[in-house]
């Protein structure tokens, strides 16, 4: 099936995003733990990083709206993250996932959502019935802990 760009649009772009979140918060750790290692075990002779570690402490070379110090760990972060999003736009624009995520959006747009006034009280029934329920299930706790200590220590 050959689908037009406009198909399915927004499943399309809240299936990037939420993945894409995903990716940046996960090229952010490998930042991090790539600047931890380099603490650890020397980044200085790796990929040529005191060149660009003079220029950041001295020259104060930083990205600057964000003061990012500009590092190896910094580079390689981003650049793991612009592979990682070209890489699921590819991805998310083969035809069977595309496919797919237009026929999500499709049925979604068949779902009758409730109004303000049944969600409210569908959720009123459903706190009561927790209440209860937790309410139940802690009486019954505390009955089956006062009858296994009298069995245990004797009925006293």
């Amino acid at each position: 099936m050959a689908y037009k760009p406009e198909q399915g649009r927004i499943a399309r772009s809240a299936a990037f995003w939420s993945l894409a979140l995903l990716v940046v918060y996960g090229c952010t750790s490998l930042n991090g733990a790539l600047q931890q290692w380099g603490a650890d075990y020397g980044f200085g002779h790796w990929l040529g990083s005191t060149v660009l570690e003079d220029l950041s402490e001295v020259n104060g070379f930083r990205i600057w709206i964000l003061s990012w110090k500009v590092t190896p760990a910094l580079l390689t972060a981003l650049g793991v993250c612009a592979l990682a999003l070209w890489g699921l736009n590819r991805y998310l624009n083969r035809e069977k996932i595309a496919e797919l995520l237009i026929e999500t959006e499709n049925e979604l747009k068949k779902v009758t959502w409730p109004t303000m006034p049944e969600a409210v009280n569908s959720s009123i029934v459903v706190v009561v019935c927790v209440m209860f329920l937790m309410g139940y299930l802690a009486g019954v706790d505390w009955w089956l802990g006062r009858v296994v200590t009298w069995i245990l220590l004797g009925g006293s």
